[in-house]
């Protein structure tokens, strides 16, 4: 008999967790992701900040590395300058070349206002601008690394609080626990969990796209001062 009642029990107990799980499910699938984003709290609201910012950052440092390679890759700027320089015009190349508002540009300026020094010194005068010119392609690119790093740990954070207000609920509760006294706590930490995963990896896939670019570009600037050296080694007539 007492078997019996205790089978009764558990079927019935298993229905009543069953008839939750689907009520849960039930909720969930007309949950949307702003609300689900909502639950997280303040944390989703910084993750949602980091992510418009390096989105931003992004977008901007793409857009002028386009155009730095377009600019490498114009070939005609090279040969005008070769032009200039056979026919002994410095002050038209220079004046192309600062014109021209490209990182190439700005190396050639460099060095052709070194022009009669020796080609020791020239070299370097190119190799401190193009430095310089890295370093302005690279600006904001370290930051986007950060917030690839940072939207995991910021999730973490709140998960950590998510599972403390859990857990406070439930000592508050004391006998009387129930499962939605522990929903709102878990609900946060499992949101937060999941937000700071996708923004470090949308983040670090977008930092590694600029870091790919910007090779593109050093490697393009080191090509055009290789032949800009090689161009003053070249017969002025010649």
């Amino acid at each position: 008999m007492m078997n019996y009642i205790l089978l009764i029990i558990n079927q019935v107990a298993t229905e009543e967790t069953a008839q939750a799980v689907a009520g849960a499910a039930e909720k969930m699938s007309g949950t949307s992701m702003w609300d689900m984003a909502l639950k997280g709290g303040w944390i989703m609201a910084v993750l949602v900040l980091l992510l418009i910012l390096a989105i931003y950052i992004s977008i901007e440092r793409y857009l002028a590395l386009r155009n730095a390679m377009k600019a490498e890759s114009d070939n005609q700027f090279m040969n005008n300058i070769r032009q200039y320089i056979h026919e002994d015009k410095i002050d038209e190349a220079r004046s192309l070349a600062k014109h021209t508002q490209t990182p190439i540009g700005r190396m050639v300026d460099k060095g052709l206002s070194r022009l009669g020094r020796p080609l020791p010194d020239i070299q370097a005068a190119i190799e401190n601008e193009g430095q310089m010119e890295v370093a302005r392609l690279e600006k904001g690119v370290s930051l986007v690394a950060t917030v690839a790093s940072l939207g995991p740990m910021i999730g973490f954070l709140g998960t950590v609080t998510g599972m403390i207000v859990a857990f406070r609920d439930m000592a508050e509760a004391g006998n009387n626990i129930e499962i939605g006294v522990l929903a709102s706590g878990i609900y946060t930490a499992m949101v937060t969990t999941v937000g700071g995963l996708i923004v470090g990896i949308i983040c670090y896939f977008l930092y590694n796209i600029l870091i790919t670019r910007i090779n593109k570009v050093v490697f393009a600037l080191e090509t055009r001062a290789t032949e800009f050296m090689d161009l003053l080694h070249e017969p002025v007539n010649g």
